[in-house]
C-alpha cells in the first residue's frame, strides 16, 4: 500500500500518481478532468479540503483509495 497524506494537493498527487487522477473522479471530483483544473485548483486542493468542499466522508475516501492500493495516513485519518 502507498500511504497519501491528506494535506497533499491534488496536483501532487496526481503528479507522484498517475492513476489517481481516475480514482478521484470516481470518488466525485469531478472537475479534476476539466481543461486547466488540475493545473488551477488543483494546486491549491488537498483530500481534507476536497473532502469537505465534496461532502465525501473521509471514510469513503479512504475505502475507495485501499481500493486502488493506496491508504491515507493513520496519524491524518483518525
Amino acid at each position: 500500500m502507498i500511504s497519501i497524506s491528506l494535506k497533499s494537493t491534488v496536483f501532487e498527487l496526481c503528479e507522484s500518481y498517475p492513476d489517481m487522477k481516475n480514482v478521484l473522479f470516481e470518488l466525485g471530483f469531478v472537475d479534476i478532468v476539466k481543461p486547466g483544473m488540475l493545473q488551477t485548483v488543483g494546486r491549491v486542493m488537498t483530500l481534507e479540503k476536497g473532502s469537505r468542499l465534496k461532502n465525501i466522508a473521509l471514510s469513503t475516501i479512504n475505502d475507495q483509495l485501499k481500493q486502488h492500493g493506496f491508504e491515507l495516513k493513520e496519524d491524518e485519518y483518525e
